[in-house]
């Protein structure tokens, strides 16, 4: 028989007990991911005349990755690559012609592991991820949520007035926060329409809905000229680039110079509102005392052409594409480590990795990015990536489809409908207008490369995925000329 501890004894351990949890006590978290934001889209990251003051003090408050990338640039499939830590050859959702995000995946999603280790969890605003039949996601990840999506950005109110959806998003983000309590954590997912074009409205001025809120701002500047503005990017594209919606969208918005000023004055009051929206949220966590305990984390779903190449959009391997701002503020930072800007390449799968370690949740196996944690800290984590694999399946009737790997100097992609490979060498050729696939000088580095991302492919491929089965039996040029190279189950 066990003798009982003295009362004062066992008083003395439950004040240590409860001292212990107190230190650890879990931060609560708010992630806001903006949609088609390309790295050099804030003011912080030394965009001349975008103005991001709010997101400018999380950066300066916190760390920010300049080198951090999407794994697919394109909304649908990098929004499920955020839900479930996973590469989209691995989930296999890539709008069309794919399969939804399956059960399996849903449950070990970052959100579900956060709501069941109990943080009170919420989303607001787009989602653009489908699931298994008869899995009802949002509900399983999340305590409350509304999905709320442009088409039109401007809502009609009860009283008749028109509210742009994103400041809903901060409405119902706003009351998300003030009706929390310091006794369990919370976890927000701000999920931003801003700054994608309206498809729908093509008209100058209207093709890029701000908030009423910023209207009038900006008219007294002259937008900067894209940086690869020279026709010649334009023409060192492939024939094949050319032809697809990357271009036909140029002209829906940027191809007069009026055209192109209208449009760009009204993206930057899209992130200018944008920025106030997060700036309320950062208002109610202070109101409500959890300033010091809620860590932010913004990024972007894909990148942003903005005019450079001749384009418009996201979707192909280009850094525009695919480079996307990532800062985390985290108010527990040692003051000497606040401001630092990483040169270390980060990938939107390292979000869910992270999320869920500052949480204290273990990372689930099949998760393919690594947590962020230790670079917040200010350790460098041993054999950090130097490379990570990139790819894009979705709509190949008018966007082409690819798979590649990016590496700390190349960039290689292979277009597999199409039977074209590229390879870029961005230390010597940094604006990636010269295709050195071909040039026996690079022999060694385009074998290497192509095989990487092969093995990265047959690493994450699964059974009947759902890629596209020219995904899956893609033949290309080389194989009919050296039938020894045929690519097997590609």
């Amino acid at each position: 028989m066990k003798t009982p501890l003295p009362a004062f004894i066992a008083l003395l351990l439950s004040f240590q007990v409860s001292a212990l949890f107190a230190a650890e006590k879990k931060p609560n978290i708010v992630f806001v991911l903006v949609d088609d934001q390309r790295n050099t889209s804030l003011g912080c990251a030394g965009h001349p005349q975008i103005k991001t003051p709010v997101i400018d003090s999380l950066a300066a408050g916190g760390v920010r990755f300049a080198n951090a990338f999407v794994q697919t640039p394109i909304c649908m499939a990098s929004r499920a690559n955020l839900f479930t830590g996973l590469t989209t050859t691995t989930h296999g959702y890539h709008a069309k012609p794919s399969t939804p995000v399956s059960k399996a995946d849903l449950e070990s999603s970052f959100p579900t592991l956060l709501r069941q280790s109990g943080y009170k969890t919420a989303f607001y605003g787009k989602q653009h991820v489908n699931w298994e039949k008869g899995v009802a996601g949002m509900t399983e990840m999340f305590d409350d949520h509304e999905v709320l999506h442009r088409n039109p950005y401007l809502k009609k109110m009860p009283d008749g007035s028109l509210r742009h959806v994103d400041e809903i998003v901060g409405d119902k983000s706003v009351a998300f926060v003030g009706s929390q309590s310091a006794e369990k954590p919370f976890f927000l997912y701000m999920s931003f329409n801003i700054s994608h074009a309206e498809d729908n409205d093509k008209r100058p001025g209207f093709h890029y809905q701000w908030p009423l809120a910023e209207d009038g701002l900006f008219e007294d500047i002259q937008p900067a000229r894209p940086n690869l503005d020279d026709p010649k990017y334009y023409l060192a594209t492939p024939d094949f680039l050319k032809t697809t919606i990357n271009r036909e969208r140029y002209f829906w918005g940027y191809d007069t110079p009026e055209k192109f000023s209208t449009n760009m004055r009204a993206l930057y009051r899209m992130l200018f509102g944008m920025d106030r929206i997060v700036g309320r949220v950062m208002t109610a966590l202070k109101e409500k005392g959890f300033d010091e305990n809620t860590v932010v984390i913004y990024s972007a779903d894909n990148g942003y052409y903005m005019g450079d190449r001749g384009f418009q959009g996201k979707w192909s391997h280009y850094d525009q594409s695919i480079h996307v701002p990532l800062i985390v503020y985290d108010p527990r930072m040692k003051s000497d480590l606040r401001g630092r800007v990483l040169k270390e390449t980060a990938v939107s799968l390292d979000i869910p990795a992270t999320i869920l370690d500052l949480a204290a949740v273990p990372i689930p196996a099949k998760y393919q990015g690594f947590s962020l944690t230790p670079w917040l800290a200010g350790t460098a984590p041993k054999n950090w990536r130097t490379d990570f694999f990139v790819e894009h399946h979705s709509n190949p009737s008018n966007i082409a489809t690819w798979f590649g790997v990016r590496d700390d100097r190349y960039t290689y992609a292979n277009y597999y409908l199409n039977g074209a490979e590229l390879l870029y060498d961005r230390e010597r050729d940094p604006t990636e207008l010269t295709n050195v696939a071909a040039d026996p000088a690079y022999a060694a580095d385009f074998a290497r490369l192509r095989q990487r991302s092969l093995d990265y492919k047959k690493q994450y491929t699964r059974p009947a995925t759902g890629a596209p089965a020219e995904y899956r039996q893609a033949r290309c040029w080389w194989c009919e000329v050296f039938p020894v190279l045929q690519l097997r189950e590609m």
